[in-house]
């Protein structure tokens, strides 16, 4: 063991042993989480930093604890003293302390742990059905930053050291626990960027009884951060797959979700000085300087809102531009989030409830109705409960916004980012109902947007300084004296003309080329360009794919091909001594179905005992023919004999 000696204020430590369960009966009152000291592996132990030990055979009563933690304390407190300056380890499997069962047959002892933890599950609810679906794809499960985020267990960014699911390059959690259950969700990718399913192997996505970061409200079970994860979901992997070869029983339990229902979200953003590319995909300039609507949704009562400032260019003077400063955000009660760039360049600071919130110690943190990520000083990343996930990104002085929104709020969005309904002729909607044409001037397109300016009752800004209540608070939140060039002239005497068309060409190029010349900066002209060509990236990453669903290789056969997804093709074959009847090839197409037929693979000799069956049948059936045609032939000679008898008794009688 390690640790730093500096967070423990002593001389000398103990090492203590914690143990974690959850007693009473899964989702009722009575269920409780139980956090428990159980005995002190080392006392007065110098504080280096550094501690070794021999697990020995515990008590038999500890056997019951399947996981817990270590606890580094003062020694001048008791054992299991509660409310100290300690240090504690993650949560852990503590195998090593358990009984002779586990020393003596560890394959054996864990097969029969995996067996009552399959019991368990059996009588509890299922789950299953309330969880999100899957990305389809590892570039979509990268991208939908409002709903999945990295597992650090599994992350392509730290070098995909995947323990838990091996083939795998990156998973994600979904962000969200399920409605009922607080369940969460795990989707892993292997190289290709496909979806990993536990169907195909042992590394593939599983869901979670217990989400890994738990779910409001947090000490009650199954919802207790991490530790309900591991009783649930890890500990019992170990047991099944990990310490015996039965990993049936675990993937009965924790399927893969594929991604036939999961519906990837749509992306705006904001950038440069500043450009606005909406949920429809229309671009256009808005140099307005004030307080906007960016969206604004009755669904979920979402609300995103932008402040935007004048630049300056590198000597201090005032460009005839502006930059998205701030963004203020809430979705129905949650606490109001607000990102807005620092004293120091491409340094974003975040507010909660008009209070600065601190990420030196950590870089997530869960608040009321909404998480906020920021790994780094310049970038920050917002989500909602709805799946609503708002990213920012600090370059050159310059805030890049990202908004990405769920399917459900498909025709339910107003502001500066457009209608989200697929029609791009609508996207300029003014705020009472009044639409212009895409294709309006820049001034005409300046003078819609300034009718989304919010209005002090319905701001969600901080105004924590002199400067910001006189320029916004007590000024019109539009600013009409305020005008910006709505083009630049491209002066072929400028010097700074050509470099700046060498470096803005292709898609973006007009923005890129806007904020160059504007700021005087063509390092301002390459993060415009940069922002512009990321934004396309996402969009083209969330792009909806279509997905057949999982194909299971015949009985006493192989399927080749783990691609489910549209025109990929899956191709079977039998055993020796099987025959394939059906389709050897399946193609997924465009409408979600597979092509041909089920596949089964049949033994040679089947045939022959068919063919033999029948034959016999048909034998018995002969038989059976003839013996009735012979009765009824005997019958009507009987019947004939008779009616010669009567006739002759009768011809009798008159002689």
């Amino acid at each position: 063991m390690i640790w730093n000696t500096s967070r423990i204020n002593a001389e000398k430590v103990n090492i203590e042993l914690w143990g974690y369960n959850e007693t009473g009966e899964a989702y009722s009152a009575n269920w409780e989480a139980e956090w428990k000291y159980l005995y002190t592996v080392g006392r007065d132990v110098p504080n280096s930093g550094v501690f070794s030990f021999t697990p020995q055979i515990a008590q038999k009563q500890y056997s019951l604890w399947d996981l817990g933690s270590m606890r580094v304390s003062p020694s001048s407190k008791q054992d299991g003293a509660k409310d100290v300056n300690a240090l504690w380890s993650g949560a852990h499997a503590v195998a090593w302390h358990l009984e002779e069962a586990f020393r003596k047959d560890s394959a054996g002892w864990a097969l029969e742990k995996c067996i009552n933890w399959d019991k368990e599950e059996k009588a509890m609810p299922n789950f299953l059905m309330e969880i999100t679906d899957c990305p389809c794809t590892l570039a979509q499960a990268r991208a939908d930053t409002g709903r999945f985020h990295t597992d650090y267990g599994c992350d392509i960014e730290a070098g995909s050291i995947c323990t838990y699911h091996p083939g795998s390059v990156h998973c994600v959690r979904a962000i969200q626990g399920s409605p009922a259950y607080g369940a969460g969700q795990q989707c892993c990718y292997d190289s290709t960027g496909a979806q990993m399913l536990t169907g195909d192997s042992i590394g593939g996505s599983t869901p979670d009884r217990g989400h890994d970061w738990g779910v409001p409200p947090y000490k009650k079970p199954p919802r207790v951060p991490a530790y309900s994860h591991w009783k649930y979901d890890v500990i019992s992997f170990y047991y099944c797959c990990l310490w015996s070869d039965n990993c049936e029983y675990y993937f009965t339990h924790r399927p893969s979700s594929d991604c036939r229902t999961y519906r990837p979200p749509r992306a705006a953003a904001v950038l440069g000085d500043p450009h606005f590319m909406t949920f429809d995909g229309v671009t256009f300039t808005f140099n307005g300087k004030g307080e906007y609507n960016l969206v604004h949704s009755s669904v979920h009562e979402l609300s995103v809102q932008g402040r935007t400032e004048p630049m300056k260019s590198e000597n201090g003077s005032v460009v005839k531009a502006t930059r998205l400063c701030s963004v203020a955000m809430r979705e129905k009660d949650s606490d109001v989030i607000e990102v807005r760039l620092g004293e120091k360049k491409d340094e974003l600071q975040v507010l909660m409830n008009q209070q600065v919130l601190s990420f030196s110690e950590q870089i997530w943190i869960d608040l009321k109705g909404v998480f906020v990520f920021s790994p780094k000083p310049t970038n920050v990343t917002v989500m909602f409960p709805s799946g609503t996930g708002v990213e920012f990104r600090a370059s050159e002085g310059v805030m890049t916004l990202t908004v990405l929104l769920p399917h459900d709020l498909h025709n339910h969005t107003r502001g500066l980012l457009g209608t989200m309904n697929d029609d791009p002729e609508d996207e300029f909607t003014s705020s009472n109902g009044l639409i212009i044409p895409s294709n309006s001037s820049a001034q005409d397109i300046f003078s819609y947007c300034a009718g989304w300016a919010i209005t002090n009752e319905t701001s969600l800004f901080t105004y924590d300084s002199t400067h910001l209540l006189n320029e916004y608070y007590y000024a019109p939140k539009h600013d009409p004296s305020f005008i910006p060039n709505f083009s630049m002239t491209e002066d072929l005497e400028d010097p700074l003309l050509e470099p700046t068309l060498n470096l803005c060409a292709g898609e973006g190029a007009s923005f890129c080329k806007y904020d160059a010349l504007s700021m005087r900066s063509l390092q301002q002209g390459n993060a415009t360009l940069l922002s512009y060509r990321s934004h396309t990236s996402t969009k083209k990453a969330l792009e909806p794919v279509q997905s057949c669903g999982w194909l299971s290789p015949p009985n006493n056969g192989q399927k080749e091909g783990t691609l489910y997804l549209e025109r990929a093709t899956v191709t079977f074959s039998c055993n020796n001594g099987y025959r394939l009847y059906g389709s050897q090839e399946r193609t997924c197409q465009g409408d979600g179905v597979w092509s041909g037929q089920d596949t089964h693979c049949v033994a040679d000799n089947t045939l022959a005992i068919v063919l033999g069956s029948v034959g016999a049948v048909l034998a018995v059936v002969v038989m059976v023919i003839a013996i009735v045609v012979y009765t009824k032939k005997q019958k009507k000679e009987a019947m004939k004999l008779q009616g010669d008898r009567v006739n002759y008794q009768q011809h009798a009688s008159h002689l």
